[in-house]
């Protein structure tokens, strides 16, 4: 699937995502810049995660948990330097775990991928404009 859009119409894509996607582990990548964190948060408010979503750029992983007990590990591995630091950190553990995983920047631990996952690819058309490609 590809949809073109516009940051004003952000939550309406975040809808049309969570529609589509089929497995809990979801691989958003895309350059610097492009929107990643900004469209997770989108889908983290559709699904009623209401707390402060951040990236986890410094922290590699932020965990969320919504009044339903639903739970979203979301990764940012930008500065993960091996995959031996993201197991050491426990990144099996989370994404064995059942619950969501929305991953920034999953081809540093490509290897680790094993689990049927649905990606979304993010490309920046101009400054206020993306077009995303789901798989």
């Amino acid at each position: 699937m590809k949809i073109s859009y516009s940051l004003s119409e952000i939550d309406t894509v975040a809808q049309k995502i969570c529609d589509y996607l089929i497995h809990p582990i979801v691989a958003f990548n895309g350059p610097m810049g492009s929107g990643k964190t900004t469209l997770i948060k989108s889908i983290c408010k559709y699904l009623s995660f209401n707390e402060n979503i951040s990236s986890p750029t410094f922290s590699l992983v932020n965990t969320y948990v919504n009044s339903s007990n639903d739970i979203i590990h979301h990764f940012d591995f930008y500065r993960i330097e091996s995959t031996e630091e993201a197991l050491d950190f426990g990144v099996d553990e989370y994404l064995d775990s059942g619950n969501k995983c929305f991953m920034e920047w999953s081809g540093k631990i490509s290897s680790l991928l094993t689990s049927p996952m649905n990606e979304v690819e993010i490309k920046i058309i101009n400054d206020n404009k993306r077009q995303i490609n789901l798989y």
